[in-house]
């Protein structure tokens, strides 16, 4: 058996990134491992235990390519009607909601935004199979 534990992300300014997924999606620092050439810190909060890894890369002076190979990640919410207004609120500049259908039924409610490194994040109701 495997557990998915972390997925990674390397991020330019620490400080913006851990302020960011804080205040977004209550993700708060687990753990901060500083090394020569990089520093990981891992993000997490009380709903589960898998975690966000941001590698901040020393030196690294201009923003990364994410060229065309990342999709996105996504998180749950119980009202993301609500999540959407307080994004909006925050300056965050979600996406517009969108209702997604499949053979005739709602699949999903969802909208997207972006995290300070231009990553995707969507954020979708919390219902069927996105538990």
């Amino acid at each position: 058996m495997a557990k998915f534990v972390h997925s990674m992300i390397r991020v330019l300014d620490e400080a913006r990134s851990v302020d960011f997924y804080g205040r977004a999606f209550n993700l708060k620092v687990a753990d901060r491992l500083d090394f020569e050439n990089f520093t990981l810190i891992y993000l997490s909060n009380h709903e589960n235990t898998f975690e966000l890894e941001l590698t901040v890369n020393k030196g690294q002076d201009g923003p990364y390519a994410l060229g065309n190979g990342y999709g996105h990640s996504a998180f749950v919410v119980d009202d993301v009607d609500a999540e959407h207004a307080r994004f909006e609120e925050a300056g965050f500049s979600p996406r517009k909601l969108v209702d997604f259908e499949h053979d005739g039924r709602k699949l999903a409610r969802f909208f997207f935004v972006q995290d300070p490194d231009g990553y995707q994040i969507e954020v979708i109701q919390k219902q069927g199979r996105y538990r």
